[in-house]
């Protein structure tokens, strides 16, 4: 059995990466701007990877936001 994703686990994952603390980051922010490189966005993706989903660095890289990769977590646990 594997565990579902949550936003605050992504969130908390990502603040971690970054070094802050996880309120600061607001869902829309650019993770970019944040200091979060290529290579720390393909190793939190393999992390999340784990709970079962299957998501790939290229559609992540694309939208660098909280809001946007907890949509596309969101349409994966739903099964589109």
């Amino acid at each position: 059995m594997t565990t579902q994703l949550t936003l605050e686990r992504m969130r908390h994952d990502i603040a971690r990466l970054v070094d802050e603390a996880p309120e600061e980051l607001d869902n829309d922010d650019n993770l970019l701007d944040w200091g979060l490189d290529s290579m720390r966005i393909f190793n939190i993706s393999v992390e999340w990877n784990k709970t079962g989903l299957e998501l790939r660095f290229a559609e992540l890289a694309e939208t660098p936001t909280l809001a946007g990769w907890w949509e596309i977590v969101q349409r994966q646990q739903r099964g589109q």
